[in-house]
């Protein structure tokens, strides 16, 4: 079994001073462990709720409350932050970072600040990235919602082989670092998610997307559909539509994955909510009934911020996203999302997991605890319809399907991420 390590050096200690305003004291626990927050005590503890999560529960969800648990940035993150955030600025018009190289950018950030939101984002942009990923053997259901005990009514099944992402800059454990200076299509990452294998009638479809380190360029996207033998260029407004009859879009991955300068930011606040961090089950466990588009385990108070993002772009699906940020780790919990007449419409749930590896006896593991998401769902509240993912699926035994910061000992290497490979993969 392969360990993960890095060169941390003795200025982390100091590091651990500088991210205390961006991580939360212990959190107040508002909900007693033991409680199960159901449709018969919702209105007590919607508080604790957004909208999207109390409408959930209305209708079957159920949410375990356990203790209360302190989650970290991983140690070389630390590094970089307390190494580099003192030269990282934000442009006085807010649309990109000045001088970033890794870590968290704004690690202190003054609520009254007109940017505020903004600089949290950018420090949730960081804070997600990894050096390379790759989420291996995942499948999702769509369906209509169940009722009155009834399971979600799946409509389509979807089994995909990989979703692969490579970062450029910010990197913190894999060299080159913490830039790799081969980049000739300047990018700050690529992404790829091919070949889909089930249903039947997509086999061997994939996309794939650039993210340019020039906040003025938009993202180069591209789907591939083999049954029509033809490339689908998308633009960076069709990151918010659904594709292929289920409710997911690309924007709200891991609760948004939009480049942050396409927002306007407004930061709204901050609250204790109920959220999943510490989920016991990975694969994931599903709830009962008509609750089984959502994970069954354990959910706990955490301190979040709350923002607000607009987008700039014209024909994007949505009117806004409300977006919770949890202190300690950036980490979206859930968002709810609205239309452009302002009703509540969608919202994005991840489920974590904090841990040292995915599953038992993993061939890597890390050092320290990092967060690995069991499942994510995406609720259509409008039309009472859902789609769930299990990552990795239950029908790998033994997959542990994170592979994270790896170089290319996995096969995330720049050649992925071309559409020739995706062509190819289709064959």
């Amino acid at each position: 079994m392969q360990i993960f390590t890095s060169r941390v050096s003795c200025s982390l200690a100091l590091a651990v001073l500088a991210l205390t305003s961006a991580s939360a004291s212990a959190v107040e626990q508002v909900v007693p462990a033991g409680t199960v927050v159901d449709k018969t005590n919702v209105d007590k503890y919607s508080q604790y709720l957004s909208p999207a999560l109390v409408w959930m529960v209305e209708h079957g969800v159920k949410l375990p409350v356990s203790e209360y648990k302190k989650v970290d940035f991983p140690p070389p993150f630390k590094e970089a932050t307390e190494k580099y955030s003192a030269q990282a600025e934000l442009a006085p018009d807010g649309t990109h970072k000045v001088n970033w190289v890794a870590g968290l950018p704004f690690p202190k950030i003054d609520p009254t600040d007109p940017f505020a939101g903004t600089k949290h984002m950018y420090n949730f942009d960081a804070a997600i990235a990894v050096d390379d990923l790759d989420l291996r053997n995942f499948d999702c259901d769509t369906g209509s919602v169940g009722k009155d005990g009834q399971p979600l009514r799946v409509e389509r099944h979807f089994l995909i082989d990989h979703i692969r992402r490579l970062y450029y800059v910010g990197r913190v454990e894999v060299d080159p670092r913490p830039v790799n200076p081969d980049n000739p299509d300047q990018v700050d990452h690529k992404e790829a998610l091919y070949p889909i294998r089930e249903p039947f009638d997509l086999t061997g479809t994939g996309f794939t997307y650039n993210r340019y380190l020039d906040h003025n360029r938009q993202d180069d996207s591209w789907l591939y559909l083999p049954q029509l033998r033809r490339v689908r260029r998308l633009s960076s407004a069709q990151r918010s539509d659904a594709l292929f009859g289920q409710d997911t879009d690309q924007d709200s991955y891991a609760g948004y994955a939009g480049s942050v300068s396409w927002m306007t930011w407004k930061f709204l606040g901050e609250k204790t909510i109920l959220a999943s961090f510490h989920s016991e089950n990975l694969p994931v466990k599903w709830g009962e009934g008509s609750a089984n588009f959502v994970h069954d385990d354990k959910w706990e108070p955490r301190d979040v911020w709350i923002v607000e993002g607009v987008s700039k772009l014209p024909q994007y699906a949505y009117g806004k996203r409300v977006i919770f940020l949890d202190k300690e780790s950036y980490r979206i919990p859930y968002s709810d999302i609205y239309d452009q007449a302002g009703q509540l419409w969608k919202v994005w749930v991840n489920n974590f997991k904090y841990a040292k590896e995915p599953i038992p006896d993993s061939k890597y593991k890390f050092n320290w605890d990092v967060s690995f998401n069991p499942s994510i769902t995406m609720v259509d509240m409008q039309l009472e319809h859902a789609t769930h993912c299990s990552l990795p699926s239950d029908k790998f035994k033994g997959e542990q399907g994170w592979y994270i910061n790896l170089g290319d000992k996995e096969g995330t290497t720049a050649d992925y991420f071309s559409l020739s490979s995706i062509i190819a993969a289709a064959r």
